[in-house]
Formats: structure tokens, C-alpha cells, sequence
């Protein structure tokens, strides 16, 4: 059966069309400069060392991860993030994991406080807010952002000092991790959670 062309006119179809095909266009355009870089070995060698970093990384915090904390696999993630995550009990019986995480934007390590779905993200955030949480920036929940909190580890650093780094990175974890759990110690105290 025929839809007429006045048909879909009236429900915006023919327009969407002619927007989804400019945009197919510009997909097409995108894809073959990406293709075109690609052949510079460059990218895909300083990719291939950023995807290694992160793994070897991951795997130091291994030993960690016994009973009462656990780690995830790694998440490589579409240019903007790679990434794992820390679930220890204490932020597990919140709904709550650490990630960590090297983000392309900024070329920076970073470790995040992040929740187990977009209900339990906002709750923390609103919480963190409220209580006047001011050690580390909030980040507000929106759609593609996952961080309740986030603190820099590392934004000036060279992978060739791999053990400088990694240790930097380590402490840095440990120590974000400490002054959340303390933090949240703090309101269960007071009664606020």
C-alpha cells in the first residue's frame, strides 16, 4: 500500500528524511577522513598503548579485589572514555563503584564516583549537594554523563614512566576512595543516609 507524499509531509517524515540523509552524508564524510587518518600508524599505535596502559593498570588493582571487593572488565570504550570499575562492600551496599578512568577529551586519568543507574546517580548527587560535599567536583547528572564525582589524577604525565604514573594513579584511587567513604561515615552519623 502507498503512502502518500502528503502524508508524510503532515508527519514530518519527508523532513526527517532529508535531515537523516545530510546527516548519513556527513557519516560518510567522517568515516572516510577517519579511515584516511587511520592509515597514519600513529593513531592506531598510540591508541593500541593508551588500551595496554589502562589493562596493565587494571591489572594492579587485581590483587584488591578479594572478597570484599571486586573489579570489572575493561571498557574500551568509542574515543571519548576507557575504563574500569572498583566495587568495594561498602560502596557495593550503596549502589555505588568507583571508575577509573583515562578520558580522551582532556587526555586525563580520572577517577569517578559513579552509580549502579541514572535513580541512584541523581539520589548521591542531590545528597553530595545538599550535605555540602566540596571536596572533589560534583558533576551534574545529564544524559551521557555517568560521574557523581570527579577528581584528575593525572593530566601532565609521560607513559613511558609507567611505574611514576601508575602509582600516581593508585594513591590517587585510594585516597578519592577515603574521603568519600568518610564522607558518607559523616552522614550516616548525623543520620542523613
Amino acid at each position: 500500500m502507498a503512502v502518500s507524499s502528503r502524508f508524510l509531509e503532515k508527519r514530518g517524515e519527508i523532513n526527517s528524511h532529508s535531515v537523516q540523509s545530510r546527516i548519513m552524508n556527513t557519516l560518510d564524510k567522517d568515516i572516510q577522513e577517519l579511515r584516511k587518518r587511520l592509515k597514519d600508524e600513529v593513531i592506531q599505535r598510540a591508541y593500541r598503548g593508551i588500551i595496554a596502559h589502562v589493562s596493565r593498570l587494571r591489572t594492579v588493582f587485581v590483587p584488591f579485589c578479594d572478597g570484599e571487593r571486586a573489579i570489572s572488565g575493561l571498557y574500551q570504550g568509542y574515543f571519548g572514555m576507557t575504563y574500569f570499575a572498583l566495587f568495594s562492600e561498602e560502596l557495593k551496599a550503596r549502589d555505588l563503584k568507583l571508575a577509573v578512568v583515562f578520558n580522551y577529551e582532556s587526555f586525563a586519568f580520572e577517577v569517578w564516583l559513579a552509580a549502579r543507574n541514572r535513580k541512584v546517580q541523581r539520589r548521591y548527587w542531590e545528597l553530595l549537594l545538599d550535605s555540602g560535599y566540596k571536596k572533589h567536583p560534583l558533576v551534574e547528572p545529564a544524559v551521557g554523563i555517568d560521574a557523581i564525582v570527579m577528581a584528575v589524577l593525572a593530566q601532565e604525565y609521560s607513559f613511558e614512566e609507567e611505574e611514576t604514573l601508575t602509582a600516581r594513579i593508585v594513591e590517587g584511587v585510594a585516597a578519592f576512595e577515603g574521603d568519600i567513604l568518610s564522607f558518607f561515615m559523616e552522614l550516616d552519623a548525623r543520620k542523613v543516609l
